[in-house]
């Protein structure tokens, strides 16, 4: 579900301090972002900024769903689905974040 290597790998290249920016940054974006992703935004838009940023934390999972989605026509794709992987995704790289953390 989430790619802990690209998480370290940012982590050593950004530093501890910036990286807690990012991941700060990057959960108040996305929540925002999936919250806001219904029938009436712009989904392919959406999709695609969440799904970048996305990759750039190593949600795997949810990045490839963001991925599939944005090849079904809009009016199609499981808006509900989306938002369960970001979650599940979330609340696993925030428990792992934590683990990883305390290791450090």
């Amino acid at each position: 579900m989430i790619d802990w290597d690209r998480v370290r790998e940012l982590r050593a290249e950004v530093g501890e301090d910036a990286f807690d920016e990012v991941v700060e940054l990057f959960l108040d974006e996305v929540d925002e972002s999936v919250e806001s992703l219904t029938p009436e935004c712009d989904v392919p838009a959406t999709l695609h900024f969440i799904k970048g940023s996305a990759a750039n934390l190593g949600f795997n999972e949810f990045c490839a769903a963001c991925a599939e989605a944005e090849q079904t026509p809009a009016d199609q794709v499981d808006l509900a689905a989306i938002r369960a992987t970001y979650h599940d995704s979330r609340t696993v790289f925030l428990s792992g974040l934590n683990n990883l953390q305390a290791a450090a």
